[in-house]
């Protein structure tokens, strides 16, 4: 054989080698490379209460089933700050939601979008995870990425928790293709996402709704299989607590958990029930309060000048018996358009679904949206179960109409309770084996089924593409 001859084959075993050292490393799982640091550290944001939910459940799902020790590092509010999350500055400072409604912060929105950016480099992750907030969450993982690139660094995983409604949108699944080249895995709450994402190039999994994880968390230790997804509150042990007459009409309000629309709703809803004052006996307002100390300040200060009785009840997973107790202390819901829906499903507690933006972000809905309902129950079942009062049509007047028909009539209440079903169905974490460890220091242990324990296995057992 001649020298080039060897060469040649020298040269041939040598790339086999490292084509086989190439794909061994690279089929490893996350925590396999994870480990050789001693750690794992995740980045994670979260930019309204919601996403702190669910930003903390997911914490806790994963400080338990990993082997490994876990550190966390990014943004979130008071619940993630319970799973061990020092956040770099307070949660409600991207708490923005609309378009014309975000121009009045967009200076302080891109100092904190850099700030973030910055940290999440220096913290050097294995995994960076955004919970929904998608304004603020795609352009993290967008420039975090570009930094990697522009270092030529091996970046983080790039987790997006809550996929984006591209079904509400004209042209919404086009964007999918384009959020593949910065999120390297999208977690689905809805049952038909997962396809199209992954039709779309966009790697999915789907979870279920995360806030089906109230059941879990109210009734620990119960099977899936003997699960009914719905929770039945103490409307007694509530009426007790708080001195509600026996005869009195309890009406629940969920105004929302943003600033922004909690200072736009909330007057609606005290016009609503001046409105309503003459029309039921003994009307008293219980208002949920989203944990958000601005929001919390906000409706302080308005219930001074309430028209009628009203008890506030603190939101938040810590709470959770309580808002329970209170939906089933009530006759109907009035809520501002958002998760609190599939809560009051939940409850199987009808409801009156509400919302108002600024003129230009509803001129802007009204032009893009391909789909005729706000709420998701009524989405999902594409049927207008849920009224609905939006945009120029909500108003007191309207909103207070709609209300006295639902309160007055068994038929509505109860079309809502059926389809309550229907949605829970469809909703619910699908059955997926998780393979859990010696559990750490939690303040809550999820159960395998949960949505949160499902993403976390994922994470854990991503291998890279």
């Amino acid at each position: 054989m001649s020298l080039a001859a060897i060469r040649c084959v020298k040269l041939f075993k040598s790339s086999i080698c490292l084509t086989r050292r190439y794909l061994w490393v690279s089929s490893k799982s996350l925590i396999d490379r994870a480990a050789m640091d001693g750690e794992i550290r995740v980045f994670i944001v979260a930019g309204e209460v919601s996403g702190d939910t669910i930003g903390s459940r997911l914490m806790a799902s994963l400080k338990k089933i990993s082997p490994v020790p876990i550190r966390f590092s990014g943004v979130g509010g008071s619940m993630m700050s319970n799973q061990g999350l020092k956040s770099l500055f307070p949660m409600e400072n991207i708490a923005v939601m609309g378009i014309w409604e975000l121009l009045p912060h967009l200076y302080n929105f891109r100092v904190k979008l850099k700030e973030t950016v910055e940290a999440a480099f220096q913290f050097r992750p294995h995994v960076v995870v955004t919970v929904d907030s998608k304004g603020f969450s795609f352009r993290l993982l967008k420039q975090l990425r570009a930094r990697y690139d522009q270092q030529r660094a091996d970046g983080p995983v790039h987790f997006h928790y809550v996929a984006p409604s591209f079904w509400a949108w004209k042209g919404g699944e086009a964007r999918l293709r384009v959020l593949s080249k910065f999120v390297d895995h999208v977690f689905c709450i809805l049952p038909n996402e997962e396809a199209v994402c992954e039709s779309n190039g966009l790697a999915a999994t789907f979870v279920g709704h995360p806030i089906l994880e109230d059941v879990l968390e109210l009734n620990m230790g119960k099977e899936t299989a003997s699960h009914e997804w719905k929770i039945t509150g103490n409307g007694e042990d509530f009426r007790e607590k708080y001195a509600i007459p026996s005869g009195a009409t309890v009406i629940t309000l969920l105004p929302g958990s943003r600033l922004q629309e909690v200072t736009r709703m909330l007057p609606i809803f005290s016009n609503t029930m001046k409105l309503l004052k003459d029309s039921f006996h003994e009307l008293i307002t219980v208002i949920t309060v989203a944990p958000n100390q601005l929001v919390d300040n906000y409706i302080a200060r308005a219930v001074d000048k309430w028209p009628v009785p009203a008890i506030l009840v603190p939101g938040g997973t810590q709470h959770l018996k309580l808002k329970y107790d209170a939906f089933n202390a009530s006759k109907v819901a009035l809520c501002t358009s958002g998760t609190v829906a599939v809560e009051l499903q939940l409850a199987r507690l009808p409801c009156l679904v509400t919302y108002r933006a600024h003129f230009l972000t509803e001129w802007f809905i009204r032009v893009k949206a391909k789909i005729p309902y706000i709420s998701l129950p009524n989405i999902l079942l594409d049927s207008p179960v849920i009224p609905e009062a939006l945009f120029q049509a909500c108003t007191p007047a309207k909103v207070a109409s709609l209300l006295k028909e639902l309160m007055n009539d068994a038929v509505l209440q109860e079309q809502q309770i059926v389809a309550a079903e229907k949605v829970m169905e469809l909703l619910r974490p699908p059955n997926r084996t998780v393979n859990n460890s010696e559990p750490q220091d939690t303040k809550w242990t999820p159960p395998s089924y949960s949505s949160s324990m499902i993403a976390a296995s994922t994470i854990l057992s991503y291998k890279q593409r």
